[in-house]
């Protein structure tokens, strides 16, 4: 079963059960995945998307739910920083479990042996590598520094 189709899944289930504020999140989830869609269709693409694009969509939609829910915390605005966080459950529920960081330790080490990197300027393959394999899984922006420091 793909991850579009688990949402559709949780979306109809949503429905039933009249969970007004889960389908609503769902709903938006499946409208940035529409978004990309027509986006890859638009570009020539007529398989539509993966579970790897899917994954992503879902990182970027929580890394913006709780950098608004800061914001909002910072202005005191509590009420919709509960909302925020709220939408950030309902989507992590479609994200693979998150790496620890001895886990992701483990990782980049592998990835950095794997590609043979050596200096700042393999920095990129190695991201690369990251990326293709641990999608969803580890937050990139911590990881970005991490290799940078290996690689000095």
């Amino acid at each position: 079963m793909t991850k579009q189709d688990e949402i559709s899944k949780a979306m109809k289930q949503a429905m039933k059960e009249r969970a007004t504020a889960r389908l609503s999140t769902l709903r938006l989830i499946n409208a940035a995945i529409k978004d990309r869609e027509i986006a890859a269709r638009g570009d020539g693409e007529e398989t539509g998307i993966d579970d790897a694009v899917v994954l992503s969509i879902l990182s970027k939609m929580v890394k913006q739910r709780q950098e608004s829910a800061r914001t909002y915390e910072e202005g005191g605005r509590l009420d919709l920083a509960e909302r925020e966080l709220a939408e950030v459950e309902v989507i992590e529920e479609f994200l693979p479990k998150q790496l620890s960081d001895k886990e992701i330790a483990k990782a980049v080490e592998a990835a950095i042996a794997e590609v043979g990197a050596s200096s700042i300027r393999d920095m990129g393959k190695v991201m690369g590598v990251l990326k293709s394999r641990y999608a969803g899984q580890m937050d990139f922006g911590k990881v970005g520094p991490m290799v940078k420091d290996k690689l000095n």
